[in-house]
């Protein structure tokens, strides 16, 4: 079954947002949609503390709900309208009794009213002065006729809410009834004006489009950075692994493009380029041992074939001797396989530990503490001395993995005693040098005959002692290995003013 393709992160964030802006734009709508009623509410609850104003007044002046009545109420109370633009008054049969709109009041009373223009009259403008007021008179009789259907037969007892456009403008009226003594004498309808609705709906509208595009803008704008500087380089990086995986060339483009780069794409290349580096020295590593081990494994095994076969031949004497080359080949066998497996695992466990602050004089005084007892056990008279010449004296703390550097200072103090002689001394001197601590550790044995002395950190070196049977030849490789993971140094030499060897090991300070 073909595997299936899954979508990019760029797709993903995309698609993403598309669905935000999809459900934020259905709340935008339901939001929208939901402005203009409660503004129209809003201004209907004036109206209605209005209605009750009126029909308060109506009830304390003991006003006749007649046309005369009426007529003389408005011109009395008119402060009552000042802030609407028409009040309107009928009688229970949908009949219209009075209308802030044909007094002949002041024109500041009312915040709308007709337009009073001044013309020389002559005959034309009779005419057109003629027309327009039979239009108007026209208009104003629908209208007066519609709003008396409208009380007949839309009017249910409950405030009724009309929003009109007239000439572009918005207006919103409150149609109720006037109750005087808990008695229905008719009805009321206050008209007021409500552009600033539309415009408050507008605005709104204006202000969310222009975050939509703004943010629509940010959205666009990351996407481009977000693939440009973060999702091309991945791809890129998935390019180079699969190159790795394949054990084909890289992509030249990628480590000059790449490893020159400070921020984290940078570093994840330049980490991913260190660990895959390390990981084939580990492949490689691993085979040469691998082959190193059967080479040195490859000349017990014949001296031991050679021994056994002897051994029916040889005559009483001598298969005692054989037995001991035997029992040593053996032995020899067991070693190289026993450390061999325990420097992989140690290897292996490298990675995994972690580092913190530690005294090297407090690990160096535990390991000879051991080794002291272990040479009273074995009755070996063999002294190891400590000298500290610390400047400070604030102690020799660095920072390492404290069972690994237990392992070196052992290694080397077992190194120099199977080369020390009885009433022998091991000298282990501690100092500092600028930013590193030195170790070094000095016996009174033979010293190295070799001429290059590094060669004895080589794995299964083969200049031995006669006891060698007991080591395996990986113990300095290993110091090797423990002190370059710790960034320090090792080194070896013959002392110069006296017969021995000398191991020294430089070990980074705690800074």
């Amino acid at each position: 079954m073909k595997e299936k393709k899954s979508a990019s992160i760029l797709k993903k964030f995309l698609l993403f947002n598309f669905f935000v802006f999809l459900v934020l734009g259905i709340f935008t709508i339901i939001y929208l949609e939901a402005v203009q009623p409660n503004l129209v509410k809003k201004r209907t609850a004036n109206h209605l503390l209005i209605i009750k104003n009126t029909s308060d007044h109506l009830e304390r002046l003991k006003i006749s709900f007649n046309k005369e009545g009426i007529t003389q109420f408005l011109l009395s109370t008119r402060f009552l309208f000042q802030s609407l633009d028409r009040v309107q008054f009928y009688n229970t049969d949908g009949v219209l009794i009075g209308d802030t709109n044909i007094l002949d009041l002041d024109q500041s009373v009312f915040t709308k009213s007709d337009l009073v223009l001044e013309q020389n009259i002559d005959a034309n403008s009779l005419d057109i002065n003629k027309e327009q007021t039979l239009n108007e008179n026209e208009n104003d009789e629908k209208e007066e006729n519609s709003i008396k259907e409208v009380i007949l037969k839309d009017f249910q007892g409950e405030t009724l809410v009309i929003e009109n456009e007239i000439k572009k403008n918005f207006f919103v009226s409150t149609l109720n009834k006037i109750k005087i003594d808990n008695n229905f004498i008719g009805y009321i309808m206050v008209t007021e004006e409500a552009n600033d609705i539309l415009f408050a709906v507008e605005e709104r509208k204006n202000f969310i489009l222009r975050t939509v595009l703004a943010v629509a803008l940010v959205i666009l704008i990351f996407s481009l950075f977000l693939n440009k500087y973060i999702l091309k380089p991945i791809g890129f990086l998935v390019s180079y692994t699969e190159s790795i995986k394949e054990k084909s060339e890289p992509p030249s483009h990628i480590k000059n493009k790449f490893f020159l780069r400070k921020d984290e794409i940078g570093k994840l290349t330049k980490s991913i380029d260190e660990m895959t580096t390390e990981l084939q020295k580990r492949a490689n590593r691993a085979e040469t041992f691998s082959t190193d081990l059967a080479h040195e494994i490859r000349n017990p095994l014949a001296s031991l074939k050679g021994a056994s076969e002897l051994l029916h031949k040889a005559q009483e004497n001598e298969r005692e001797k054989l037995f001991q080359i035997i029992d040593h080949d053996v032995e020899r066998i067991e070693r190289l396989i026993t450390d061999y497996s325990q420097m992989l695992k140690d290897e292996a466990s490298w990675s995994r530990e972690k580092m913190k602050k530690i005294d090297l004089n407090e690990i160096i005084n535990n390991v000879v503490e051991d080794f002291n007892q272990s040479l009273i056990n074995q009755n070996k008279n063999i002294d190891i001395k400590i000298t500290t010449k610390n400047k400070n004296g604030k102690g020799y703390f660095i920072l390492g993995i404290e069972n690994r550097l237990e392992q070196v200072i052992a290694n080397l103090l077992d190194n120099s005693v199977s080369f020390s002689k009885e009433k022998s001394k091991i000298e282990i001197e501690i100092s500092e040098k600028d930013k590193n601590f030195i170790l070094k550790i000095k016996d009174e044995g033979p010293g190295f005959s070799e001429t290059v002395v590094q060669n004895i950190f080589k794995r299964f070196y083969s200049n031995r002692p006669n006891s060698f049977g007991e080591h395996s030849g990986l113990g300095l490789n290993i110091v090797k290995n423990i002190i370059e993971l710790h960034k320090g140094k090792v080194s070896a030499s013959n002392r110069k003013n006296s017969q021995g060897a000398q191991i020294e090991v430089l070990l980074p300070k705690l800074v």
